[in-house]
């Protein structure tokens, strides 16, 4: 991979137009990022890069060469995630575990995804069950159950019934979700 170009008044000065769209001088849409533009445009300019090259940037970024079959879109879309997670960060655990749950969904052949029922970390979630009340915290690595944590709504929702249930349906999630679709549509 080419070196990034760390000065910033080579860049403003060059005389050619930004490679990504809509962007241009010194703008820079994410305030507290620094150096989102270089890997903006680091990103933009690996299509124009000769297979040869990707190979290169892959032998630096992970010392081995691309898997086998490998074809040149998914090696440029993995250098790209690559650069961005050097510069924004990986994604959290619960994303991580989210994205997960939606490709075995896909790979059992759900056409769409609601993400309106994946409740946000803080918030708690009551449920009734055989005159009990249920609480459970929602957690940014999982879920909290009676002072202990679990990854999964499913494993409380059998713990408090003593038969497999899915865990979204038993706190209320799908018909919520359901419901405000059903709202929304009216």
């Amino acid at each position: 991979m080419k070196p990034s170009i760390h000065d910033a008044s080579a860049r403003q000065h060059s005389g050619e137009p930004s490679p990504v769209p809509g962007r241009g001088g010194k703008q820079n849409n994410r305030p507290g990022q620094p150096g989102a533009t270089e890997a903006d445009d680091e990103i933009a300019e690996l299509v124009n890069r000769s297979t040869q090259d990707l190979r290169v940037g892959w032998h630096k970024l992970h010392r081995t060469g691309p898997p086998l079959g490998l074809s040149r879109d998914l090696m440029i879309r993995a250098l790209a995630n690559e650069l961005q997670e050097r510069t924004h960060g990986c994604p959290g655990g619960a994303l991580r575990r989210r994205l997960q749950t939606m490709a075995r969904e896909l790979a059992k052949g759900a056409s769409s995804f609601d993400l309106s029922i994946v409740p946000k970390s803080g918030a708690t979630l009551v449920r009734q069950w055989r005159g009990h009340t249920h609480t459970v915290l929602v957690r940014e690595d999982g879920f909290e159950y009676e002072g202990q944590h679990y990854r999964s709504l499913t494993v409380i929702a059998g713990r408090i019934t003593g038969a497999h249930w899915s865990g979204p349906r038993f706190f209320g999630l799908t018909q919520r979700a359901r419901a405000s679709v059903a709202e929304a549509g009216r």
